[in-house]
């Protein structure tokens, strides 16, 4: 008889352990979102980061008041936000509330902190506010949480200078279309009993959205292509909690394209033209609400443009593109608060 020695014997285990483990890791990122929605997570984390530092050489120094995590709900830092004023204002002014991107499973106030700041300095309340996504949590639970934010700001509007009968909700990416689901809580009896939630403002209160490079109907996703389309099928995974996620209500209902009326608010939209999500999000919400008669300031660019502007390229404010959406937004907000 003979007997394998230890040495040749350990060289067959290990090949055979490792592609257990291949097995067992293909396993776990087929049946569940977790790895590759963290994984995507850490990269717009990495991007966001880098963003925010280019932003910051445009925030004007000095002159705002800041309250900074306040906690609106229960749920720790998800439920916080940050408030920025103009120091020595004497009165209540017209506010903007700010809803952070990152695909549903990712991002924070921070990400969009110079931003709403640039806006205060204007002469806004600004609010940047967090919620909950996915994997962690799945929707509606962000939404609702936004919600009782809204009522939070209203609720305390006297402490930080905010005005509750001139609001403006605004948001990027997947905070876009958080914005463009809140607007049409407002908006529509209808959306609000399919969704089940009371909306927090009444339809007065809300003067208008802003929305950047959002996402307005999640029916064009599954057949997305490149690395892209596959992340945010991921991320829908992940936020939604079904792998089927576009045969849920959930992925129904925060498709708002089909669902917005007339009474929905006074709209800047806008996207790059290097961003693929333009032509089939924005620039079709753009098209359906000015159909319905909604005042639509639309910022978007020819295919050819130079330079190619990316997803979320307001945010780059080396761009003189984004500089002049920026002073697009600012004379739109003049104009629907005064």
């Amino acid at each position: 008889m003979t007997v394998t020695p230890w040495y040749r014997r350990k060289s067959r285990v290990i090949p055979l352990a490792a592609l257990a483990l291949g097995v067992v890791a293909a396993l776990v990122w087929t049946l569940s979102p977790w790895p590759a929605a963290l994984l995507i997570r850490a990269m717009f984390e990495s991007s966001a980061d880098k963003t925010v530092k280019e932003m910051e050489p445009y925030v004007p120094e000095g002159g705002l008041d800041s309250f900074l995590d306040v906690q609106y709900g229960k749920a720790g830092a998800d439920t916080s936000l940050d408030v920025f004023t103009p120091a020595g204002a004497s009165g209540p002014l017209a506010t903007v509330v700010w809803i952070h991107g990152g695909a549903w499973i990712s991002g924070n106030k921070e990400s969009v902190r110079p931003y709403v700041q640039i806006l205060a300095s204007h002469g806004y309340t600004t609010v940047a506010l967090n919620y909950s996504y996915g994997p962690e949590t799945v929707y509606p639970t962000g939404l609702t949480q936004l919600n009782d934010a809204l009522a939070f700001i209203v609720e305390h509007a006297a402490e930080y200078n905010i005005d509750p009968d001139r609001i403006v909700i605004a948001g990027d990416s997947a905070g876009a279309n958080l914005t463009s689901q809140l607007a049409t809580l407002t908006t529509s009896p209808e959306y609000a009993s399919l969704l089940g939630i009371q909306p927090a403002l009444k339809k007065d209160q809300l003067r208008a959205v802003i929305l950047n490079c959002g996402i307005y109907d999640v029916s064009e996703i599954p057949n997305a292509p490149g690395i892209g389309g596959w992340g945010f099928r991921i991320a829908l995974w992940a936020y939604l909690g079904d792998r089927d996620w576009a045969n849920t209500a959930g992925g129904e209902q925060m498709s708002t394209l089909d669902d917005v009326t007339a009474d929905f608010p006074a709209t800047w939209i806008s996207g790059g033209n290097d961003d693929p999500l333009t032509p089939g999000q924005s620039q079709k919400l753009a098209d359906r609400l000015t159909s319905l008669g909604v005042a639509v300031t639309p910022v978007f660019y020819e295919k050819d443009h130079v330079p190619a502007l990316p997803h979320e390229y307001q945010f780059h404010l080396d761009f003189a593109d984004a500089r002049a959406a920026l002073e697009s937004t600012v004379a739109f907000l003049d104009d629907v608060t005064r």
